[in-house]
């Protein structure tokens, strides 16, 4: 007798139907709605500055440093900083990063750029001039506008957001990179994170819950070394690494597993808005031609790998990987306070090609 199809997955199924339908339309309808928002947002934030300040945000389509993206506390970057806005131009910068992300991921980016904050307060003298709060940088690549190609980054300590939009269609999101240090907060002060804030929460507990449900047959499947990698691969490269998934497949795993997979997925879907979310999902349910006659057809060629540690405070890492996304978790590093495993590094990028 089939098994009755869990209802926490309607709202997705739901939504991957309604791209479906419209990419079985009419051609370029997809993430229109994102794509305009966000060409009307750029539009109105570039025309909000200085000459100056547009010289610095704004830069050819074709610009080397459209690619090169990074997440770590660098003294110089590209953009144009909040810190260099006034506050009409960063309203307007703040609508333009709204306009690019869900309401979720929204949140998820205030709260980063806030722990720059709790780290500057942590680290007093240390921290010297690279947390701030508003050290986080918007940069404009081409000309918004409803023809032609043009790109937006917004990138800061713990943070990379990328984006390109094609004749008004938002056609790429990647790479998609979130840090957090702390990842749990500890240590708090008046007006900042409350302690046990953990912004990545979901990124970390829904695949602890996944590899420590497995059983000791899966697990050998699963687990691909006994230490995490210090850093997540190709961080900072234009495209993410080539080569086989490893792992266990999403078909070697229980109902309640797989359901897990799903969450995670997911949950790095939820920070893009809903058209993005819905593509992405969608691609991974339409598979490729070796899944057409599988029970879960694009779902079954999904890998997941862990290795390290199997409870938080222990260096851990995952990766979770289809034919069109890999999704990259590093937990290792102490935070400012020393304790250990509490610095999250983690990132969303697209096989098919990012920035493209």
């Amino acid at each position: 007798m089939p098994r009755p199809f869990p209802r926490c997955l309607a709202p997705i199924l739901a939504l991957v139907a309604v791209v479906l339908l419209a990419t079985a339309g009419v051609a370029g309808f997809r993430l229109v709605r994102a794509g305009e928002s966000m060409t009307a947002a750029a539009t109105a934030w570039l025309a909000g500055l200085e000459e100056v300040q547009r010289a610095r945000a704004q830069a050819d389509f074709e610009a080397a440093a459209r690619t090169d993206w990074h997440f770590v506390p660098k003294p110089v970057r590209k953009g144009l900083s909040f810190a260099e806005m006034t506050a009409a131009q960063r309203e307007q910068a703040h609508a333009l990063l709204k306009a690019a992300v869900s309401e979720a991921g929204y949140g998820k980016a205030m709260a980063i750029m806030e722990l720059d904050e709790l780290l500057r307060r942590l680290e007093g003298t240390a921290a010297k001039n690279t947390r701030d709060s508003l050290r986080y940088f918007v940069t404009i690549f081409g000309v918004p506008g409803p023809k032609g190609s043009w790109g937006l980054s917004v990138e800061g300590h713990h943070l990379s957001l990328n984006f390109t939009v094609r004749d008004g269609v938002l056609v790429d999101s990647t790479p998609q990179f979130m840090g957090a240090n702390p990842a749990e907060v500890k240590t708090t002060f008046p007006g900042l994170a409350a302690a046990g804030s953990r912004v990545l929460g979901a990124e970390e507990s829904l695949a602890f819950e996944l590899v420590t449900s497995l059983d000791a047959e899966q697990r050998k499947r699963a687990v691909i070394a006994a230490e995490a990698p210090a850093e997540i691969r190709g961080a900072g490269a234009a495209q993410p690494p080539a080569g086989p998934p490893e792992g266990i497949p999403f078909s070697k795993l229980s109902a309640d597993q797989q359901s897990l997979v799903r969450r995670l997925v997911e949950t790095y879907c939820g920070s893009m808005p809903a058209e993005v979310a819905g593509e992405r999902l969608a691609l991974i349910e339409r598979g490729s031609p070796a899944t057409a006659g599988l029970v879960h057809h694009g779902w079954d060629e999904i890998h997941f790998a862990w290795a390290g540690g199997l409870e938080p405070g222990k260096g851990h890492s995952y990766r979770l990987e289809g034919p069109s996304f890999v999704v990259e978790f590093v937990n290792v590093q102490p935070d400012a306070e020393g304790n250990p495993a509490n610095h999250i590094h983690c990132v969303w990028r697209d096989k098919t090609g990012d920035f493209r």
